[in-house]
């Protein structure tokens, strides 16, 4: 009886080391304000502009030549926070009642709402789930989401409840913190492989925030590639991502060198897109670039660059596709083997698993359409939303209840409206999105009754999406830096 015992047990370890074997490592790698065109990468084989023509990714480039990039890759929201808690839960951010990072703004036409400001307690975090599963967990840098940190919210390993604030406390020779990041990356990677345990990194690059940061050298070298007449800050943007992709290829050198590439999906985004909105759409008909940016739901606030390399992925090719962000929190459990009877009732995405074999196939989400809501103000734009369902995307003003529609297939640079010649889908989008939005419970921006357009608006104190009070979150994480 002992001597079968014995070999019953040994069977179930095997079983289980085999069962770890299988099941892939993740590298989640997230930049911050970098936009879909931010890179040497081209993200899109037909547009000529969707790559960057002064900033260098060789890494990027090298990652792009190994795996998959995807066209029609979307953010969760126009901002941080709400691109961050949503990766965490697969919900919108519409859903989770957190649709701006920075404090609101009063004294305009509309009042914008108040967001939970903390991931709640209840969610169960993408974290988590993979914890359970029998993965080591890791997120490094920004977590902006408050909550007791990542410690709290399902990693085993982190850099505590850090915000904004962090990027700055780094310079040369570690600006942002990007090669101290890959460096504890690397380690949790060759911990875990000793112990033939799969793992889950989330990298949340700091970058690229704090430009000023970025090498001595390298800003020296965008200094005189862009010319004396660039600002600053533009200089400084093109060379901390630089730097960050130097950071990339660190860490994925550190998958390689540790015999990890056949199992390891590494995956390349970003938070949001760059700049400040910029009132919308481009001008003088130009069709050189995404309309927007940062803080407005237009193409250049919400499209991303996304690449991903790993077991079973074509080298070099596309997808074409519509994703977005919170389709990872299903795919990660498809590829972990957790049933999708144990993901919780709410998440949004879908798997884009099928996708990685060849490009093709499409994403079954619990609705068709993709939602972006952004009830505040920040560009120049006001209150508004995006609403995507297949190639079609309708946008929606609250100030004047203005519709507008564009085929994104066609006209990615969102230059026609074709509100007037189609009226019948322009009202069967906007039924979708006040539709979505109420089943959601989505917070709306209300009017004004105290409206005083001679009165310049003032910013809300208070509520911050991470800080430095909170790092160490409950197990003291900022001890774990190295």
């Amino acid at each position: 009886m002992k001597v079968y015992h014995c070999i019953t047990i040994l069977a179930g370890l095997v079983s289980v080391a085999a069962h770890a074997a299988e099941r892939p490592n993740i590298v989640f790698m997230m930049s911050d304000d970098q936009a879909w065109n931010g890179t040497s990468v081209p993200m899109h084989p037909d547009v000529q502009w969707s790559k960057s023509s002064i900033v260098e990714t060789p890494n990027l480039e090298k990652l792009a030549a190994q795996g998959m990039r995807f066209s029609a890759a979307y953010a969760p929201a126009s901002v941080c926070s709400p691109t961050r808690v949503s990766l965490q839960t697969g919900r919108t951010s519409a859903a989770m009642h957190w649709t701006k990072a920075a404090p609101a703004e009063m004294g305009h036409k509309m009042i914008e709402p108040r967001n939970i400001r903390s991931i709640p307690a209840a969610e169960v975090t993408i974290g988590e789930l993979l914890q359970s599963a029998g993965y080591a967990t890791a997120h490094y840098g920004k977590w902006h989401i408050n909550g007791g940190g990542p410690a709290a919210n399902g990693y085993d390993e982190g850099d505590g409840n850090i915000g904004n604030e962090y990027a700055h406390e780094y310079a040369d020779p570690n600006p942002a913190d990007i090669f101290g990041m890959a460096k504890r990356a690397a380690a949790f990677m060759e911990k875990n492989r000793n112990a033939n345990k799969p793992f889950f990194i989330q990298m949340s690059w700091h970058a690229l925030h704090a430009p000023q940061n970025a090498m001595k050298a390298t800003l020296a070298k965008y200094a005189a590639k862009m010319g004396g007449s660039a600002q600053a800050k533009r200089v400084g943007s093109a060379a901390i991502a630089e730097n960050l992709d130097t950071g990339v290829g660190m860490v994925v050198d550190a998958v390689d060198r540790l015999g990890l590439a056949e199992n390891t999906f590494v995956i390349y985004m970003s938070d949001n897109g760059s700049g400040g909105g910029g009132g919308g759409r481009r001008g003088g008909g130009r069709r050189d670039g995404l309309s927007g940016g940062k803080g407005s739901v237009w193409e250049g606030g919400i499209r991303s660059p996304m690449i991903i390399r790993g077991p079973g992925v074509p080298a070099n090719s596309w997808c074409h596709e519509r994703v977005v962000g919170y389709d990872f929190y299903p795919t990660y459990c498809e590829w972990a083997g957790i049933s999708p009877s144990k993901l919780p009732r709410k998440i949004e995405g879908g798997s884009i698993a099928h996708l990685l074999a060849d490009g093709n196939g499409t994403v079954t989400r619990p609705r068709k359409e993709m939602v972006f809501h952004f009830p505040h103000y920040q560009s120049g734009d006001g209150p508004h939303s995006a609403l995507l369902l297949g190639d079609m995307k309708l946008m929606k003003f609250y100030e004047t209840d203005r519709l507008a529609l564009f085929d994104i297939e066609t006209d990615l640079s969102e230059q026609n409206d074709l509100t007037n010649q189609m009226p019948a889908k322009t009202a069967e989008l906007n039924a979708l999105l006040v539709k979505y939005l109420k089943d959601v419970d989505a917070q709306m921006a209300v009017p004004n009754p105290n409206y005083d357009p001679n009165k310049p608006p003032t910013v809300r104190k208070g509520g911050r999406g991470g800080s430095t009070a909170n790092r160490g979150g409950k197990r003291g994480q900022r001890g774990e830096k190295q």
